[in-house]
């Protein structure tokens, strides 16, 4: 079974950056489009940037200009850097990937367990 584990969500204080990590939790074949979304605690999940296979981002427009999503297909790794922090970006940030396990396999979507980035002001 396939898992995406994220990382480094930590406190930090307004205006200070972050940078969340997303891998899968065994070797698969191949990853095509990477995401990160967000939840906070009373709302939707909602999309934070893509980037394709190709390293193509895009940004919801919310984040534009302060954070950068980024992948390392070497090691099947997606990264969000956060800058300029906001009490605002307060939530749970979700990676999601569509992962194609095996070479005969097709692709299927995974998600991570998530992990909290708190920002105080």
């Amino acid at each position: 079974q396939v898992q995406l584990v994220e990382s480094g969500g930590d406190l930090v204080q307004s205006g200070g950056s972050l940078r969340l990590s997303c891998a899968p939790s065994r070797s698969i074949f191949r990853i095509d489009n990477m995401a990160w979304y967000r939840q906070a605690p009373g709302k939707q999940r909602e999309l934070v940037a893509t980037v394709s296979a190709s390293d193509i981002p895009n940004y919801a427009d919310f984040v534009k200009g302060r954070f950068i999503i980024f992948r390392d297909n070497a090691k099947n790794t997606a990264y969000l850097q956060m800058n300029s922090l906001k009490p605002e970006d307060t939530a749970v940030y979700y990676c999601n990937a569509e992962v194609q396990v095996t070479p005969l396999g097709r692709f299927n979507s995974y998600w991570g367990q998530g992990t909290q980035v708190t920002v105080s002001s």
